[in-house]
């Protein structure tokens, strides 16, 4: 039985084997191996008697079986007894060779399974196959082949019969008549010789120790001789590569005599192969073998052969490497390996051969023969160590090289040179300086990385290669360290070397600590003899200057100044400790920032200190001589690089400020001045820079220099004075000019200013305005200087000008910029003098007449220069000082500026962040002169004055003026707030102007201007506080609002921003002075009429805040402001006219009610916006909103809601139209009840209009307007005449949220708008859901409403509307799952109002009934018990309604009972138990998903409500339900496969067992992912173990859904079968009805889904169980 069980289960496996999809052969495969291995013998043999027995099978599915044959062999070979491996040998055999052309994957797998049997059966294979390899005949291909692969696998096992299967092959080789057999014959000769070699080398492991080499020699010759003789001469191509890859390992067994005598024609032979072929791999590997083979035997036939064997190998060599072809790359590494053979036996020739090549004109030759040369160095040192100076000569020529891939080349050399001791031989240095100039390759002219079929440069660069080879030299090859040290510090100051330095630093810091540890004067730097050397000074220069720029080179900045701390003691012996403190924190310092957050400014201002804090200690002043010195002569260093040369220029004046010298300080100054680049605009400020900080220490020696300068042959005069500057050219005397006009600017704001104070006028500002002046010019100031200090005053310049009859020229954009940057340093230096009071500064006027002049002159729409705004702070420092200007100038002053600067056209987003700076630095200066005119009369005539100046931009057309303006208002408010002293309590007579002015612009349409228009407010009502006496760090509460409104001001919601101007209107009406009141409307009142319909609409806002907040003190200008707002509501249709007409429209109704709202209802539908505004008028009395909602809800309720349409009379499609008085009424409702005032009338009559919305609701769902208002309702879509949609459903539930609003309950609507329900209730589909959302909402927030609402309700649930019965229902039902209606004592008129509709002809009333009846649970669970039989037969009856045809009752029922089951009393539920069981259980496989997951969901809660008392009956169908939980685990619907693990989970506990109930709760815990396999295997292994008696009926159950309709429970049904079976004992197996099982598993090989038939072939697998 067993047998033949596992061979039919076999059998049908192998029928399935043809299945058309692969996954499910493998399967099947899979199945067949499992079945191997439970029972080796017996599957091998079904699947040897199934080939033998199909002989017409295709071989593809032979193939497969073969396969699956061959993995069991190997996994069972020690368990195979002889008479099966025979019968696999044989069969086997027969399939490899019975088709005689070659079929390669059948041939192959019977091979393979050859091959598996050998390795324990190899004299019963080898047996079989030299029965197939008889002599005279030429055996078939995969016999041989069979041989081959049968030696690499058994090699002990293999070699003692190769001498006999050699004897009888090699007769056979001359009967090769075709390519692909000779390939065979290759490979067995190959694999043959690998063999025998690997056996020779291991004979202490072998079975035969005896075996020598010659025993094969003389074969091997033999096979050799036709090998090479004639198959090589082959035009296969693939034969020639076969041969090849023979002949390497055959020539190690060749006599040596014999190879001796073969060479000459076999090195020939195999190099021509080179040619023939274009993947030479397997050519090189062979060649490699020959060589290694010839230099063994000591050959001496090698020499003359060695030009061809180099020539060819180096061709190799220089074959481009491709990153996607590995076998190039193995190729290149096995023609290296055969240079290593001739290198160690013909260095000399080898040299001879390479060393010419590298002057070759071909890129890939010097590349080849840079990559040969590096190789040989490495593999062949000793070889090589006398050759060193040859090879070092030899490289002069690539050092040239510009190419960049030879480049790359020399560096790995190089590289390589260094580890072996070259770089210290005569001409190393050479090679090392050649590294130092890679690693200066500047970055960006690195080639890109090119693709993979590119044959360009690799991945990495040169210079990235050459800095890592230097660092590796330095700090790995100690041998290296005298040949560096201290040569790379001749690589420190040369500027082509600049792009090295951070490798070079570090490198050099490496070294010095290296000899550091060797002693204490080994790392010192050696003059003596090294000319050549870096001083001292020229080092520490080089490094300071490049740190600069710290970040740039890889950050060249720490490392050179960590270069500069290890040599501190070959700069100076005593700076030791000192840098030992201070370099480390320069190190720190950018250690904790990046480029992008180091400030420059900063950066260098440490360094600066840390070279001051230098020269101090060192305190030697020839040394700093000396240092500033060579500063100097670095300088043309840095010509290009102008952030380091301007950082040179303050080290030098750095320098020379330390200096005691004043000579050597005068002289460097003049030389400067010489030698400087007076054209380049950084060159200027870093010079003027350097004079700034040396007049420090030197100002006298800096001026005077100065002086001498201008007297100096640069400036020398022709013979006429009007022919000044003849020899120069004139643009390069106006750049010279600049930076003279530059240098007296920073030695004024440089330089002591108790000095400075005394020489401004007289040295500085003179000599400043000399130079800029030309020509007649120059000459006015002449004679205009030459006057007395004293008499400036009594004769201004400017008379000496007129006298002259002369005009100062217009200059050159940066001449301009120079004076006025010098005049802004020299005023501001007066003024942060401590005697800036008492300095009466004579040409004051003058100044600010000139830098007015620059101002006007600069274009007025653009901003491309920093001239206004130097020119801005110049005045602004000017302005401070004595004496004061006249009002006229200042007024002119103040004109030109706003002028100049407001009327700039803003840049366009995403513009250069320096014209966006330079725009907000223009500003500033703008808001400081400002400031400072205002300081000097800080009254509010004042404050007044600069406010009018201001005014017109203030009401600009243009946003950004509006914004500029507004925002200098606010800082000029805020000082004068800050600064405000009042001696007297006076009023502040123009607070109502100012605020009229201010205070509309907070709904300025750019959200900038309303911001700086509140601050203006804020600070205004500040300043009238302290005009009433309150003290300036007084705080008043609702001042302080107004700060937190501006968040208001950001939003642009048009609702929010006047809201905020309303609450602003609030705090100015609190705070504003009786007085100004007037003042304040008027100018508000002109505010109407403002272009900007924003602060037209604030002013409206606040005026109407106003008459309400202090309307009783404008009791006579009432009529006047009504009577405006009457006009404008004529003259214009705006809202905020109409809400000014509001008050009227209230004392009309509340003289003629019912008239107004029949006139309003009147109104053509939509209504306009100004109807709907007079709407909210009628609600500002509740007494009056009361009359108006009672008559309104009379229209709603009293008429019919709707019409039928003929179309829907005639059929059953829907076509109702709504009715218009009905529909006109609930669109008033709304408006009504969207005014705030109208919450004491709606709470008034709250459940009547309540009931009547919610019944208006669902009596409009889906009703449409009529024609007329359905064409009216299109056109107004686009208008703004109708702000709300007329949809009669919508137009309900806009009424309903209104109602509810203003009744006080917000929490509802929210609540409902959260939910979505307000969108549910306006579909037909979702109206149910709606109104349950709408209950629940009441429920909770609105218990004490409800009573009043259910009557109301109650009254309705006879209508003849049925949606209207359907939506009462829904509501009430709703309530019962709150506790709300046990509190209000509602629970049982609730359930005989609900019992009552139980036999409604509606099934959705039915269906409501029992939600409302189950939710008992959730509302009362207290109650359930009490009214428990009457809920359950209610609900119990639902399953069994026979009106219903889509079983949503019975769903509805289902789902009800589940939540009641844990509730009613055990006595109540124990008689209807297994009804409901037995009832549900068609439900489970159900085609709808709601009612499949409800029953299963239910099955649960029955087995829950069972825990503790499962009763025998109820147990069978826990059993039952057990297949159809598990399966339906996999059912496509995520709620039923919920559901399923839910009843698994209940399920636990009946079956009373620990193990399984635990492993049920592991896996199925809700939100945790379920492994299906993995769990269903862990559970029928328990099921098994623990109820092994119910395997029969649970194979029985799982073979009904063998046929589920769901292709996945389909697939998981021979899963559950399978698994079973897996885990039970063998003495259950009759409980199985096997044949029925496995014909229903065959039957399911057949299934149209793969996966199916996948499950099935492995189920099948695990049949074998039962075998």
């Amino acid at each position: 039985m067993t047998e033949s069980y596992v061979k039919k289960l076999s059998t049908i496996l192998l029928d399935a084997v043809t299945d058309k999809d692969p996954v499910v052969r493998e399967q099947v495969c899979s199945a067949l191996c499992a079945l191997g291995e439970a029972q080796p013998e017996e599957a091998l043999g079904a699947c040897e008697e199934y080939l033998r027995q199909h002989e017409k099978l295709a071989h593809p599915y032979r193939t497969m079986i073969l396969r699956a044959m061959e993995t069991v062999v190997s996994g069972h070979i020690s368990e195979l007894d002889k008479d099966m491996a025979r019968a696999i040998i044989l069969l086997a055999s027969s399939e490899m060779t019975r088709a005689k052309e070659l079929v390669c994957d059948w041939q192959q797998a019977a091979s393979s399974v050859l091959v598996a049997v050998g390795k324990r059966f190899i004299g019963k294979v080898m047996e079989e196959l030299l029965s197939k390899f008889q002599p005279g005949a030429l055996p078939h291909y995969f016999v041989v082949q069979t041989l081959a692969n049968l030696a690499a696998s058994n090699v002990f096992g293999m070699v003692p019969f190769l001498t006999s299967v050699l004897s009888t092959m090699l007769p056979m080789l001359g009967m090769a008549k075709h390519d692909t057999m000779r390939a065979a014959f290759c490979c067995a000769l190959q694999y043959f010789s690998e063999s025998t070699l690997e056996y020779l080398a291991n004979l202490d492991q072998a079975p035969d120790p005896t075996v020598r080499k010659d025993t094969f020699a003389t074969d091997i010759f033999s096979a050799y001789d036709l090998l090479f003789n004639h198959w090589l001469q082959s035009r296969e191509a693939k034969l020639r590569l076969a041969v090849v890859e023979a002949l390497g390992p055959m020539s190690h067994l060749l006599p040596s005599e014999k190879l001796e005598e073969q060479l000459p024609k076999l090195l020939p032979g195999v190099l021509a192969l080179y040619k023939k072929h274009a993947e030479t791999f397997h050519v090189s590997k062979s060649l490699g073998q020959i060589l290694e083979a010839a230099v063994s035997v000591g050959s001496r036939t090698l020499e003359p052969q060695l030009d061809s064997l180099l020539a060819a190998l180096h061709a190799q060599i220089c074959v481009p490497v491709e990153s996607s072809s590995p076998l190039v790359v193995s190729n290149q590494k096995e023609v290296l390996r055969c240079f290593t053979v001739l290198a160690c036996c013909a260095p000399d020739r080898l040299l001879a051969f390479l060393l010419p090549k590298l002057d070759a004109s071909n890129e890939r030759t010097r590349v080849g023969t840079l990559q040969v040369v590096r190789h040989v160095i490495n593999s062949a040192a000793s070889q090589m160590e006398v050759k060193k100076p040859f090879i070092l000569s030899s490289m002069r020529l690539p050092l040239l090289d510009t190419n960049t891939k030879v480049k790359r080349a020399v560096v790995q050399v190089i590289s390589a040179m260094a580890h072996h001791g070259y770089l210290e031989q005569p001409g190393g240095e050479a090679m090392v300086e050649y590294i130092v100039q890679q690693c200066a390759l500047p970055p960006e002219t690195e080639p890109q990385k090119l693709g993979p079929d590119s044959e360009d440069l690799p991945a990495d660069s040169v210079r990235a290669i050459s800095i890592s080879t230097l660092y590796l030299v330095s700090t790995t090859v100690d041998r290296m360290s005298d040949v560096l040290w201290p040569y790379l510090l001749e690589f420190l100051t040369p500027v082509r070397f600049t792009g090295a330095l951070t490798p070079l630093c570090k490198s050099l810091v490496h070294l010095v600590q290296k000899r550091q540890e060797v002693g204490a004067d080994a790392f010192l730097i050696q003059y003596d003899g090294n000319v050549t050397l870096p001083s001292p000074y020229a080092i520490t220069t080089r490094l300071l200057t490049v740190s600069s720029n710290p970040y740039l080179g890889d950050g060249r900045g720490a490392a050179s100044l960590r270069l500069l701390n290890v040599l501190h003691r070959s700069i100076h012996p005593a700076l030791g400790p000192r840098w030992a403190t201070t370099v480390p924190l320069l190190l720190e310092h950018l250690d904790e920032r990046t480029e992008e957050s180091l400030s420059q400014k900063e950066w260098e201002e440490k360094l600066l200190a840390f070279l001051r804090d230098t020269l101090a200690v060192v305190s030697d002043n020839t040394w700093i001589c000396q240092l500033s010195l060579e500063m100097c002569k670095q300088l043309p260093c840095y010509n290009g690089m102008p952030q380091e040369k301007n950082f040179l220029y303050k080290c030098i004046g750095t320098a020379l400020g330390a200096a005691s010298s004043k000579e050597v300080v005068r002289k460097q100054l003049q030389e400067l001045l010489e030698t400087a680049r007076h054209q380049e605009e950084a060159e200027r400020e870093g010079l003027a820079c350097c004079f700034g900080i040396c007049a420090i220490s030197h100002l006298d020696d800096v001026l005077a220099q100065l002086e001498d300068f201008m007297r100096s042959d640069v400036f020398r005069k022709s013979t006429g004075i009007f022919n000044i500057f003849k020899d120069r050219s004139e643009n390069e005397v106006e750049k010279l000019k600049c930076t003279l006009i530059l240098c007296y600017g920073h030695v004024a704001a440089q330089a002591p200013r108790e000095l400075v104070l005394a020489k401004v006028e007289s040295d500085i500002l003179r000599n400043i305005f000399q130079y800029f002046s030309t020509k007649v010019g120059a000459w006015a100031h002449f004679l205009w200087g030459a006057l007395l200090p004293e008499s400036h005053t009594l004769i201004p310049f400017t008379f000496v000008v007129q006298v002259l009859g002369i005009k100062v020229e217009t200059k050159d954009p940066a001449l301009k910029l120079c004076l006025v940057q010098s005049v802004c340093m020299a005023s501001q230096a007066i003024c942060s003098s401590t005697q800036a009071g008492s300095f009466h500064f004579s040409r004051k006027a003058e100044l600010v007449a000139q830098m007015m002049e620059f101002i006007k002159a600069e274009p007025q729409d653009s901003l491309r220069t920093p001239i206004r705004k130097k020119a801005m702070l110049a005045c602004t420092y000017l302005v401070s000082l004595e004496p004061a200007l006249d009002k006229q100038v200042q007024a002119d002053t103040v004109h030109s500026c706003l002028h100049s600067v407001m009327s700039v056209l803003p840049e366009p987003e995403g513009q250069d962040d320096h014209q966006e700076s330079l725009y907000l630095d223009t500003m500033h200066a703008l808001e400081d002169l400002l400031t400072s005119l205002l300081r000097r009369n800080m009254t509010p005539q004042g404050l007044q004055i600069m406010v009018e100046h201001l005014s017109p931009w203030i009401k600009s057309p243009r946003g950004h003026e509006r914004v500029r303006a507004l925002g200098l208002s606010a800082c000029l408010l805020q000082y004068f707030l800050e600064h405000l002293h009042v001696s007297a309590l006076v009023p502040f007579h123009n607070l109502g102007l100012l605020i009229g002015l201010f205070s509309p612009r907070c709904a300025d349409l750019w959200p900038a201007t309303r911001q700086e228009a509140v601050s203006c407010v804020h600070a205004l009502l500040y300043l009238q506080l302290g005009y009433e006496g309150f003290s300036r760090d007084y705080r008043d509460d609702a001042v302080e609002r107004l700060l937190t409104l501006k968040e208001g001001l950001v939003h642009p919601d048009p609702a929010i921003l006047f809201h905020t101007c309303h609450s602003i209107a609030q705090i100015i009406a609190k705070r504003l002075p009786p007085e100004q009141l007037i003042s304040l409307l008027l100018t508000m009142f002109e505010g109407l009429g403002d272009p900007d319909k924003n602060c037209s609409r604030a002013a409206t806002v606040m005026i109407n805040c106003l008459l309400k907040e202090r309307g009783n003190v404008l009791l006579e200008k009432v009529p006047e402001i009504v009577s405006v707002l009457r006009t404008k509501l004529q003259e214009t249709r705006e809202e905020y006219v109409l809400q000014a007409a509001q008050h009227s429209v209230y004392l009309l109704a509340s003289q003629h009610c019912a008239a107004v709202v029949s006139s309003l209802l009147g109104s053509p539908l939509p209504f306009d916006s100004h109807t709907c505004t007079l709407w909210r008028a009628l609600a500002v009395e509740p007494g009056l909103t009361a009359q108006v909602l009672g008559l309104l809800l009379e229209k709603v309720s009293r008429d019919v809601p709707f019409k039928e349409t003929r179309a829907f009379l005639l059929s059953s499609s829907p076509g109702r139209v709504a009715t218009v008085l009905p529909l006109a009424a609930t669109c008033a409702l709304y408006e009504v009840m969207s005014a705030l005032a109208s919450g004491p009338a709606v709470l008034q009559l709250y459940p009547q209009l309540f009931a009547a919305l919610l019944l208006r609701v669902s009596c409009t769902v889906g009703v449409l307007l009529p024609r007329t208002l359905q064409a009216k309702e299109k056109r107004g879509a686009g208008s703004a005449l109708a702000p709300r949609s007329l949809e009669p459903c919508s137009s309900a539930v806009d009424a309903l949220q209104a109602m509810l609003l203003r009744g006080g309950n917000e929490d509802v609507v929210q609540r409902v708008e959260l939910e979505g329900g307000w969108q549910l209730l306006r579909t037909s589909a979702g109206h149910e859901e709606g109104v349950a959302r709408l209950a629940s909402a009441m429920a909770k927030f609105a218990g004490p409403r409800l009573p009043l609402v259910m009557k109301e309700l109650v009254c309705t649930q006879s209508s003849v509307y049925e949606i209207q019965r359907v939506t009462s229902t829904g509501f009430l039902a709703e309530l019962l799952t709150s506790n709300v209606v046990n509190d209000l004592m509602l629970l049982e008129s609730l359930l005989d109002n609900l019992a009552a509709r139980q036999k409604d002809p509606c099934a959705s009333v039915r269906r409501l009934v029992l939600r409302g009846l189950a939710n008992m649970a959730s509302g009362s669970p207290d109650k359930v018990r009490a009214h428990g039989p009457q809920l359950l037969t209610a609900v119990i009856g639902g399953l069994d309604d026979r009106d219903d045809p889509h079983s949503l009752v019975a769903l509805e029922a289902m789902v009800g009972l589940a939540r009641l089951l844990d509730l009613v009393e055990p006595q109540d539920l124990r008689p209807v138990l297994l009804h409901v069981a037995i009832r549900i259980r068609p439900f489970f496989d159900s085609e709808k998903m709601e009612l499949r997951s409800a029953s299963i969901r239910l099955f649960g809660h029955l087995n829950k409500a069972c825990h503790g008392g499962c009763e025998d009956m109820f147990l069978e169908q826990v059993v039952g339900g057990l297949v159809p939980l598990l399966l339906h685990l996999r059912d496509p619907q995520a709620p039923v496969t919920s559901a399923c693990r839910f009843a698994l989970c209940m399920s636990g506990p009946n079956l009373e067992c620990a193990e399984l109930q635990a492993a049920l709760q592991k896996h199925l815990q809700e939100g945790r992912g379920l492994h299906f396999g993995e769990f269903l295997n862990s559970t029928c292994k328990l099921l098994m173990l623990h109820f092994p008696e119910l395997l029969g009926r649970l194979v029985s159950t799982s073979l009904f859904y063998f046929k589920s309709s769901w292709e996945d429970v389909r697939a998981a049904a021979p899963m559950l079968t399978g698994f079973l079976v897996l885990h039970v004992e063998d003495e259950h197996r009759p409980q199985v009805d096997l044949e029925q099982l496995t014909a229903a598993l065959q039957l399911l090989l057949k299934d149209p889904a793969p996966l199916v038939r996948m499950k099935a072939a492995e189920t099948l697998g695990r049949l074998v169980k039962f075998a």
